[in-house]
Parts: structure tokens; sequence; C-alpha cells
């Protein structure tokens, strides 16, 4: 009997899997929050252990977590551009944003010495949060344009001084909506200020099997292209507006050609 109550979940979520109702939407989305909030509690005293606490070497252990994560909820990479991730020294690397299952892709090809900039509420976000304050993760308040613009200055200096990478999404926020949002500068004062390369990361659109509207979540394969770095030696403040739309253009250009979505307009305010 006691076998059978513990199978019990396993059977139903089967079944849910096989079938087209949106039930499995919110079975694949409740089980992908539950398992990373486990795999977290794993890594915690894995990331004290090694590093002593807070520390981006941490984020090893992160990536090696999760990798497999993939699999249970039947998504597939395909990687391109591996070669540009081989740039030595400290870069910023910049993607689009369109779920939390981004995150998958980021682990998939996080290089060496490399983590995030987030937005402050994710530290609230129980075993996750801990973890990320753990991995080095910087926080920022989206609210308040003078302590992000502090943040970055302070992650500039930092990026220099400990020799990392840093990984920021310039929309700001998440985007499924067939197209780039216009990106917001920080990134990009944050490369210029430390003088380093920006690397570009796209996923290409994930509409083919998640709608979160639409509450459809089926198998599917996303497509990460990597781009030539983009150098910011000997640019300034005056240069990151230009230096926004170079990225921009480039990476909306390689999302619209991996998705397969024809070449339009660009969004409302670019």
């Amino acid at each position: 009997m006691a076998v059978l109550l513990w199978m019990a979940p396993l059977v139903v979520g089967l079944l849910l899997w096989s079938s087209g109702h949106a039930l499995v939407f919110y079975f694949k989305k409740c089980f992908y929050v539950a398992w990373m909030m486990v795999l977290a509690l794993l890594a915690l005293p894995l990331c004290v252990l090694k590093s002593g606490g807070r520390d981006v070497e941490n984020m090893r252990i992160v990536r090696a977590l999760v990798w497999h994560v993939k699999y249970f909820l039947g998504l597939r990479f395909q990687v391109s551009g591996w070669e540009h991730l081989q740039t030595p020294g400290p870069y910023v690397i910049i993607s689009n944003h369109q779920s939390s299952l981004d995150v998958l892709g980021l682990m998939e090809i996080l290089p060496d010495r490399c983590t995030m900039i987030a937005k402050k509420e994710l530290i609230y976000a129980g075993t996750v949060g801990v973890l990320c304050w753990l991995g080095g993760i910087v926080f920022i308040n989206r609210k308040k344009t003078s302590d992000a613009k502090s943040v970055m200055a302070a992650a500039a200096k930092t990026m220099l001084d400990q020799q990392i990478r840093l990984w920021v999404f310039p929309e700001g926020t998440r985007n499924q909506r067939g197209d780039l949002l216009p990106f917001k500068k920080g990134a990009f004062h944050l490369a210029v200020q430390a003088q380093v390369p920006i690397i570009p990361v796209v996923f290409s659109s994930y509409s083919n099997f998640y709608l979160r509207k639409e509450k459809q979540f089926k198998s599917g394969t996303i497509r990460l292209k990597i781009l030539p770095k983009i150098e910011t030696k000997g640019m300034t403040s005056e240069d990151v507006a230009s230096l926004a739309d170079k990225s921009f253009d480039a990476m909306r250009s390689a999302f619209l050609d991996i998705s397969g979505l024809a070449c339009g307009n660009g969004p409302a305010g670019h």
C-alpha cells in the first residue's frame, strides 16, 4: 500500500505529461519550481564546503546540478558559436529573456567564473535565493535607477578585481512577444566602465513549445546562438546608446533567423 501511495503522484504526472490538457502546463511548471528548490537545497552545503560562503566559483556546482533538468521537461539545446565564449578575462554576456526556463540555457553554456545580475526580489525565493547569493549573483533594485547605477559601478570594479564575467538580461523583464524589447542601458554602462567586451547570446523563440498565456508546455528544442564579441575599449558613456543599438540589431537579426521568423519592424520605442 505504501508503495502504491508513493507511486500515485508519479503515475498521475506521467498521464498528465502525455495529455494535451492545460494541466500539463501546471504540472511541468510546478515540477520545475519544486525540483529547482530541491536542487538548491542539495547545493547549499556543497557550496559552503567548497568555498566557505559567497563565491562565484559556486556557480560550477549549480551548473553541474541543474544540467539534467532539461531532460525532465522534454527540452533540448542546439548551441552554435561556442568559440566566442573562449575569450580570456572578464566580459559581459547579454541575452534575451523569455521565461524562467532561460536559466537552463544559461547553465548549458555558462563559462567559468561567470555569475549573473538579477532583480533583488530573487534573493527571497527560498533555497534558490540563498543559492543565488552564494553564487555571487549581483542583485539590483530595478525600481530605483540611482541604486542600479551604483550597483553597476561596483560590479564593474568587481569584474576587474576578481576577473569574473557577468550575465545580464538587457530587456530588463521577461518577454514572450515574438521579438526583443528595447534594451536598457545598464549592461552597456557596465561594459564601458570596465572596458571589457560584450558577448551577445540569443535564445530562439519558445513559442513552438511554451506559451504562458495559452497554458502550453510541450517538448521542444531551443537554439542558442553565441555571437562574436563586441569590443568596448576606448568607449565612453557617450558611446553607450550606439553600443546598445548595435547589440540590439545584431541580436534581433539572430533571434529572427534562428526562430524562423520573418523580419519586420522593431518593437515600439526602438
